[in-house]
């Protein structure tokens, strides 16, 4: 009884402040698409034997999307349509490079190499044909038809201050991952401040300019990617200190998703805390949106998810406030197991069902057509 209490406290608390609207928007946030984390089944066998520990679900199950990923997604999104007759759609915070696996192992792992997306994929397609083959063309598709709107979640979704401090240092973890085409399983635990998929995690704040570049490269392969400019960002493990909101305002972003609660590091290990919520402007100029549902059909705590979701969502419309659901790629993934993709999408599909048959009236769009609504 105090369990659901003090549940149902939080459910209304984290929607008390904010912008509001009497119109019933569903956001889908999705991370880390575009993103080559683990290679294949045969990459995480090798890894296992290498004795590389699984931390997650993510070390284990997030591949790159699959041709059969999308075309299944898509499937799942076009099976409903909100009030303006829109299917559902999804906001990919999308990724324009990867680490360069096959330069980088010619050279002898000796310098960070890496490439954009469209690149990858055409590697991929060549050696694993029957995931591959055709993926790069249903995301295009998937762009023009508007069920995917992908905005940045960085240039690459690690950090490069361990990455080459490991490679300098020869790591073992890091060069048997990237034998394998991989960038998994491998341990932050020299860098208290860093998390090694953390891409603007810092220690010393001298590390801060580089990250400026590193942005404005990725904003522009982002829109040689993807085909427009985003105007959106989300950064990786949502860490990054505000003195870089000023190089992604100078480069085409409006809005940025952040914490509702941040601690935001400072440098040498002190932090600063701060209260978000959607609506607010940052004293850079950045527009805060902040995710108030949280839906991980596949990671395994116990709850029936599209209950809980739609728990959260009725929570959000009570207060007219928009929903903006967060959920990560490795729901949906089924290159390594098949089943993880039918379980994530099949919960997918009867939160989806149970949203519009719930609230007839409700409109799926992208976060940025939110975050344009509410700033015009």
């Amino acid at each position: 009884m105090i369990h659901q209490i003090k549940n149902n406290l939080i459910l209304n608390a984290k929607n008390i402040v904010g912008w509001k609207t009497k119109q019933k928007y569903v956001v889908f946030s999705v991370d880390d698409y575009g993103n080559v984390r683990l290679d294949s089944a045969q990459a995480r066998s090798e890894m296992d034997l290498a004795g590389m520990k699984i931390y997650s679900r993510f070390d284990v199950l997030d591949t790159l999307e699959t041709r059969q990923d999308l075309e299944q997604l898509y499937e799942v999104l076009q099976s409903v349509k909100g009030q303006d007759g829109k299917p559902a759609v999804f906001t990919p915070f999308a990724l324009p490079c990867n680490i360069d696996f096959e330069t980088m192992a010619s050279e002898g792992y000796v310098q960070y190499r890496y490439e954009n997306l469209d690149r990858t994929y055409e590697k991929l397609s060549a050696r694993d044909p029957q995931a591959y083959q055709g993926a790069w063309n249903l995301w295009q598709e998937g762009i023009r038809a508007g069920i995917m709107q992908p905005q940045f979640h960085g240039r690459e979704h690690l950090n490069l201050h361990i990455f080459n401090d490991q490679l300098q240092k020869r790591d073992p973890q890091l060069l048997t991952a990237l034998k394998n085409r991989s960038y998994t399983s491998i341990s932050d635990e020299d860098y208290p401040q860093h998390s090694s998929t953390a891409a603007y995690d810092f220690y010393d704040p001298a590390e801060l300019e580089a990250m400026k570049e590193n942005l404005r490269d990725g904003l522009a392969r982002f829109e040689q990617v993807y085909g427009y400019k985003s105007d959106y960002f989300t950064p990786p493990v949502y860490h990054i200190h505000h003195s870089l909101f000023g190089t992604l305002l100078e480069n085409g972003v409006k809005y940025i998703d952040l914490d509702l609660v941040r601690n935001e590091h400072q440098g040498f290990g002190q932090f600063k805390r701060e209260f978000n919520y959607t609506g607010k402007k940052t004293p850079e100029g950045l527009h805060v949106m902040v995710r108030n549902v949280v839906f991980e059909p596949t990671e395994d705590r116990g709850l029936d998810w599209t209950a809980f979701a739609l728990k959260q969502i009725e929570a959000a419309f009570r207060w007219n406030r928009p929903a903006i659901i967060s959920s990560h790629r490795v729901n949906f993934c089924g290159h390594i197991n098949a089943q993880n993709r039918t379980k994530g999408l099949a919960e997918l599909k009867k939160l989806l069902q149970a949203i519009v048959q719930k609230w007839p009236e409700v409109q799926f769009i992208s976060a940025s057509d939110l975050a344009k609504i509410m700033t015009q």
